[in-house]
């Protein structure tokens, strides 16, 4: 499928945790008789997802897949053919090196062999600007903060956490903002003192975060000023270097 949705316990009504795109693999933890809680390969994120809506292969097949390098859709948008010849949509970052095992056939433009670099990271980071924030969405039809970075970054070759709180425990974290380039991440606490929101540092003090929509706005060292409200919207707790 194009996207399923990982949820917080065996409900549709229940909180949307993230999102699988065409192409993740997943491991069943505890089947139940219309949904299963799985770890999703890519991150080691825990949910319930629909029985529904994955299929069940062996370990052998499982292994020979998760050891074949990624091939992910470039596109917005693009399609597949499935193997009775229906087409099917898949989103950016969907790892289309599994359509042979599934005789699926894709002929759209794809990323393999990934070089990361700050400049890719800085170029697919603006492909989503404008997307609505959606909580524990990953795509261009609605994102949250982490899920914006988890994307950016793996679509450039580098898989990171889902949870802004866990990303901000990679890298090298930098004393001041001064130290940063764009396409370092920036993290942000509330008053608690917890990590809550995580945006990608970009040229000239300004930042890519998703909050109401994907956008752009200044950050300093207090943290993100939003210059639509003429305030401080989040505060800055760490920025840290992802890449060498």
């Amino acid at each position: 499928m194009s996207v399923v949705p990982l949820r917080n316990d065996a409900s549709h009504r229940t909180e949307l945790e993230t999102q699988l795109l065409y192409g993740d693999l997943i491991e069943i933890i505890k089947p139940r008789k219309e949904w299963s809680y799985i770890r999703l390969e890519r991150d080691n994120y825990e949910g319930w997802i629909d029985n529904k809506q994955f299929i069940k292969i062996n370990e052998t097949d499982f292994l020979q897949l998760r050891d074949t390098p990624k091939v992910l859709s470039d596109d917005l948008l693009d399609y597949i053919t499935l193997e009775n010849g229906e087409m099917q949509l898949v989103l950016m970052g969907s790892n289309v090196a599994v359509c042979p095992f599934l005789n699926h056939h894709f002929q759209g433009k794809v990323r393999k062999d990934i070089t990361t670099t700050y400049a890719g990271i800085l170029n697919t980071a603006n492909l989503y600007r404008n997307t609505p924030y959606l909580w524990g969405g990953k795509t261009h039809f609605g994102i949250d903060c982490s899920g914006f970075t988890q994307m950016v970054y793996a679509i450039n070759g580098i898989d990171i956490a889902r949870n802004a709180r866990d990303q901000a425990k990679i890298g090298e974290a930098l004393s001041f903002i001064e130290e940063a380039e764009p396409g370092d991440l920036a993290f942000f606490d509330n008053e608690e003192g917890n990590i809550t929101h995580v945006g990608i540092i970009l040229e000239n003090n300004f930042i890519i975060h998703a909050h109401g929509k994907v956008r752009v706005d200044r950050i300093d060292q207090t943290g993100i000023f939003n210059t639509e409200t003429n305030n401080h919207t989040h505060k800055l707790r760490v920025i840290r270097k992802i890449l060498p």
